[in-house]
């Protein structure tokens, strides 16, 4: 068993893992759209906590199209900037940064079932007007792109082979669920367009399934609830036999993944985020989760609305090797990930 450590005591060892990074983001501005979701949530703490134990002195600017829900989430640091974003609009920002990590978009299965064409258009037009600002800028950004495993599809003939960041499946473009994947899937080329014609630099990342104590508390995801149930006390509860294979990877690991990418990722390419450590079923995930708290698995019939919100992949397990070669290692297999999101959401 692990030692139990706070979120915040996770953070500040998060922060060590990068002090080459920390002398390169010293005296920049950087933007988080998307800052209040699971992802954008993260790495703006782990940004904040770097600048809080003097490692960094930087400009860092949080955005949501709820401002209020960002002050609330970011109390604790009081070195943040807010600014309201939403997709759907032209910006009116009246200023440059020199980091971009553009985390917003729908993401949650209940979000994307209840509102597919606004999960299209919000990749979309999101990334557009956030180009455009770039675009016109006087200094040009560096953007990090935060797309999704979903991009690749499902292989002809299946397979459990592990994804590389040039392989690509196939994709039932007339099922409501694609509106997620095809959404980054166009916003992807959109990156490499802007790259083509207008010489902006951008980085894609592509993170596989990341799960974590700081999901919002509507989070509909299958980690969120099975995590949720554990600190409840409750047995975990799981609507499919859960033996699709997924890349999991602890929230943490991901944002100190994500920062590698913005510093040393190569303008134009794709990087994927999967901790090697963390490739496992659903069901090996309720069951390690249910293990470390002491409870079950116990299984129930998913409604039709639910059955309609699933991942269209059988297998979303990501080859990390190119990130990897940058010096980035994961420092969460799958059971420090849940006996850390488990301490953090007790304490």
């Amino acid at each position: 068993m692990f030692d139990s450590r706070s979120y915040e005591d996770q953070l500040r060892e998060a922060v060590s893992f990068l002090p080459e990074l920390w002398q390169a983001l010293d005296g920049k501005s950087i933007l988080i759209t998307g800052a209040a979701g699971l992802i954008g949530s993260a790495v703006t703490d782990l940004l904040c906590c770097a600048q809080s134990l003097g490692e960094a002195e930087m400009e860092l600017w949080a955005v949501s199209r709820n401002t209020e829900r960002l002050k609330q989430r970011f109390q604790a640091w009081n070195s943040l900037c807010f600014m309201r974003y939403e997709a759907s609009e032209p910006l009116q920002w009246d200023r440059d940064f020199d980091y971009v990590i553009h985390c917003a978009g729908y993401g949650q299965p209940g979000e994307i079932g209840r509102e597919p064409v606004e999960t299209i258009m919000g990749s979309m037009l999101g990334l557009y007007h956030l180009m455009e600002h770039i675009r016109r800028s006087i200094g040009k950004s560096r953007v990090l792109f935060v797309s999704t495993s979903e991009v690749y599809g499902n292989r002809s003939g299946g397979g459990r082979e592990w994804y590389s960041e040039e392989d690509y499946g196939n994709l039932d473009i007339l099922n409501v669920r694609a509106s997620y994947p095809s959404g980054r899937r166009a916003a992807e080329t959109l990156c490499v367009s802007y790259i083509e014609e207008y010489g902006l630099d951008i980085v894609i990342a592509r993170p596989g399934h990341i799960y974590g104590p700081n999901a919002s508390e509507n989070d509909s995801r299958a980690y969120a609830q099975f995590l949720r149930d554990a600190v409840s006390g409750r047995d975990i509860l799981m609507k499919s036999p859960g033996n699709q294979l997924r890349s999991y990877c602890y929230v943490l690991d991901c944002a100190t993944a994500m920062l590698t990418l913005l510093i040393r990722g190569e303008k134009g390419m794709a990087y994927n985020i999967s901790n090697k450590e963390s490739v496992v079923t659903i069901r090996q995930l309720a069951e390690e989760i249910a293990k470390q708290a002491g409870r079950k698995v116990v299984y129930a019939l998913p409604t039709d609305f639910e059955k309609k919100s699933y991942n269209l992949m059988d297998v979303s397990a990501l080859n990390a090797e190119k990130l990897e070669a940058l010096g980035w290692r994961g420092h969460y297999d799958l059971q420090r990930g849940v006996c850390a999101a488990l301490d953090a959401l007790r304490k």
